[in-house]
């Protein structure tokens, strides 16, 4: 009888080291969403993500494990182990089972996407998984010791994921400098190509596209794709899309830290520069609002003395900056609000469900032009205008980049107008800064009905995040009529706004999942046009169960 429990014993054991190893693998493809989201760990973001989360991380579930298995590596008589087989077993059995349905069940806006940089990090966690099965099957005189391993491995797996990060750094730094000195000979071998870079706080990808569209009035342009501004971001768009027939290249460049614009920079060597404005986002990674500044002013440091820096006058930041090159560019200031010492200036503006409609006076020229376009919003002006001072000094006609802004069209996610039938959606969904939200909020303040803001508020603001969700909630007071807030942690200043400009409690919802928003939304039944603002969506990452 002995020998029969021992046999079977040994094959519960077998079972128990594959289990736990597909049980691994499920909490890996978790952990590896997140290394993607948090940049593959730059500035330390997945580090701070997991220390954040460690209810996620350290589950009953992986504790009981290593206890099970742990009892198994001692036991002292061969029907002590068969039941701690039996037990652990079915414990991972269900753990998977519950795992798997969990995950399927996840927020994700942003799904997992296998790049070849994913596919080789899960390479490696397979291999160090796999590594320890081999070693208990082959090396180790007690397969329970190799168990009891696995189980620590599951507890700890979004470290054994940080673990391959690590293993793989030569290898993708290698990659990295192969992919950066191509991009660098192809910019090089394009002489009489126009490299235009955009930076700022917010606005970066709305005023791209809104430039792509004006320079495409008179030239063959190339815009990075929707929001990719990081450095492997321009590699790829460089190597992959950027032909000897474009004439204009337009660089979308993003920073957590000061310096990171220098390195855009020195890759793509821009001859113009637009800074859209400078305010408080990444306040948390950027370290204080000065390096904010001296993080964004860099693309105007850094252009040539022939190049071209495009400034918002309205923008005390940029007004008071002083640029430190002897001789820097020349540079073209816009403005709305400050009317004097400005080159391209817009007035009249006028906002409505169609669009925006505004006029335009350009420095030098009595005349006065109209323009309207379908975006919304003032701080799209910036945007536009930004674009009109570059197309005149690239010699583009006014006529053509009228009939330009009338064609442009919003860009996905961002104060994107839908018709939803029983309302209009403000789908603002990709701004995350107090200005961007306040921006937002004027906008939807000149519709003209029943007033909603969908928001799980702002973060990447350090020490001031819950100062601005604060006020961020006092704003929303003044204006909206009902208020759904998306997760109860994470939205507490923005409430303690609300009820401190005593907002009517019985207008707000709280929600965990901004999907019933719509459910709520179609549910309000209004003869008036119900418009409702989702501000914001925050990444997976800070998905509230």
């Amino acid at each position: 009888m002995e020998e029969l429990l021992m046999n079977i014993s040994l094959i519960g054991a077998y079972v128990i080291m594959a289990i736990i190893f597909v049980y691994s693998l499920y909490k890996s493809k978790r952990s590896l969403h997140m290394v993607q989201q948090n940049l593959y760990n730059e500035n330390n973001r997945y580090l701070k993500w997991v220390k954040k989360n460690r209810k996620e991380i350290f589950t009953n579930i992986d504790i009981y494990g290593i206890l099970l298995t742990f009892g198994l590596a001692w036991s002292f008589t061969t029907y002590v182990s068969f039941y701690f087989i039996v037990l652990t077993i079915l414990l991972y059995a269900v753990a998977t089972i519950f795992y798997k349905k969990a995950r399927q069940k996840d927020q994700n806006k942003k799904p997992l996407v296998f790049t070849g940089r994913i596919k080789r990090l899960f390479t490696t966690d397979f291999i160090l998984y796999l590594l320890v099965c081999l070693w208990g099957i082959f090396v180790s005189s007690h397969l329970c010791d190799a168990i009891f391993l696995l189980s620590i491995m599951a507890v700890l797996n979004y470290y054994v994921v940080y673990l391959a990060l690590l293993i793989n750094k030569p290898i993708e730094k290698l990659i990295y400098r192969h992919y950066e000195k191509n991009a660098k000979k192809k910019l090089k071998s394009l002489v009489n190509l126009k490299v235009i870079g955009i930076t700022g706080s917010y606005g970066k990808t709305s005023c791209k596209n809104v430039l792509a569209d004006v320079l495409s009035s008179k030239y063959n342009t190339l815009a990075t794709p929707k929001s990719l501004n990081t450095f492997n971001g321009l590699m790829i768009t460089v190597n992959n899309d950027l032909t000897k027939f474009d004439d204009c290249f337009i660089a979308e460049m993003g920073a957590y830290v000061k310096g990171e614009i220098n390195g855009l920079c020195d890759l793509v060597n821009p001859k113009y520069g637009i800074i859209t404005s400078i305010g408080t986002a990444h306040l948390e990674t950027f370290g204080s609002e000065e390096n904010i500044i001296e993080g964004k002013m860099e693309l105007i440091e850094h252009l040539p003395k022939d190049g071209v820096g495009i400034l918002n006058r309205d923008d005390e930041k940029q007004k008071n900056y002083r640029i430190k090159k002897k001789d820097h560019c020349k540079i073209l200031w816009i403005g709305i609000d400050t009317k004097d010492e400005v080159d391209v200036l817009a007035s009249k503006i006028k906002c409505s469900n169609e669009g925006t409609s505004f006029e335009c006076h350009f420095k030098g020229d009595k005349k006065k032009y109209s323009f309207t376009t379908k975006l919304l919003g003032k701080h799209n002006v910036y945007n536009i205008i930004s674009a009109l001072a570059l197309g005149k000094e690239l010699g583009i006609e006014i006529e053509k980049m009228q009939q330009a802004v009338k064609k442009i069209k919003p860009v996905e996610h961002r104060l994107e107008i839908k018709n939803f039938n029983t309302f209009y959606q403000l789908d603002d969904a990709y701004n995350s800064n107090p200005v961007g939200a306040k921006s937002a909020l004027d906008v939807l303040d000149m519709m003209d009905g029943i007033k909603v803001v969908v928001t799980p508020g702002m973060i990447e603001l350090g020490e001031k995040e819950e100062y601005y969700n604060k006020e961020f909630g006092k704003q929303i007071a003044k204006v909206a009529d009902k208020v759904i807030l998306v997760g109860k942690n994470k939205t507490k200043p923005i409430l303690e706004g609300l009820k401190e400009e005593k907002y009517s409690e019985k207008n707000i919802e709280t929600i965990n999942d901004v999907r019933e928003a719509y459910q709520l939304l179609n549910k309000m039944n209004s003869k008036k046009e119900v418009y409702a603002l989702f501000e914001n969506d925050l990444p997976d990452t800070y998905n509230e169960k």
